[in-house]
């Protein structure tokens, strides 16, 4: 049914990957300065602020039932 090839493959190389381990690292990340931090956290607290914003603002909209006592009443409900 299915017949092997006997060829070599060209890239049998990658079959050989997998027993060989390089010692090479590659190089260290640089380090943040002081710029990139400062951007890093103002992001994080303007995002923070969003969604603290976007909650106290959404509350009222998610709560059930009459707010006080104003109501709105239409002439044609009093019977006049």
């Amino acid at each position: 049914m299915f017949r092997r090839r006997r060829e070599p493959v060209p890239f049998a190389f990658v079959v050989e990957a997998d027993r060989f381990r390089s010692n090479v690292e590659p190089p260290p990340r640089p380090r943040a300065g002081a710029a990139q931090i400062a951007g890093r956290t103002l992001i994080g607290l303007t995002a923070a602020a969003a969604l603290v914003g976007a909650l106290l603002l959404g509350m009222p909209a998610m709560e059930s039932g009459p707010h006080g006592k104003t109501t709105q009443h239409s002439e044609a409900a009093e019977g006049r």
